[in-house]
């Protein structure tokens, strides 16, 4: 598809997607606390969508991943919480 093509089709979604991630930003903002592993990681991939390099959505997502290769002992939780913790 030409890049006219890819903004006719995909364009609205995307912005979609920018404007439900800047209100979830605005909440997190609002509220009291500090920030976790969570928002650290989704930071550093928001870091990541304004770089001209190929392949973000690689980068995006190896941001949240956990490229560790020795099985840990024991889940410290029942269910994936989107972005790896680093067990210190």
């Amino acid at each position: 598809m030409t890049r006219q093509q890819i903004l006719d089709l995909y364009f609205l979604d995307a912005r979609h997607k920018l404007i439900e991630i800047a209100a979830f930003l605005d909440r997190v903002e609002r509220a009291e606390g500090k920030d976790d592993f969570r928002l650290k990681s989704f930071r550093a991939a928001l870091a990541k969508l304004d770089d001209k390099k190929k392949n973000r959505a690689k980068e995006v997502l190896m941001i949240f991943s956990d490229l560790t290769t020795k099985p840990i002992g024991k889940a410290t939780g029942k269910g994936a919480v989107g972005a790896w913790q680093k067990i210190k």
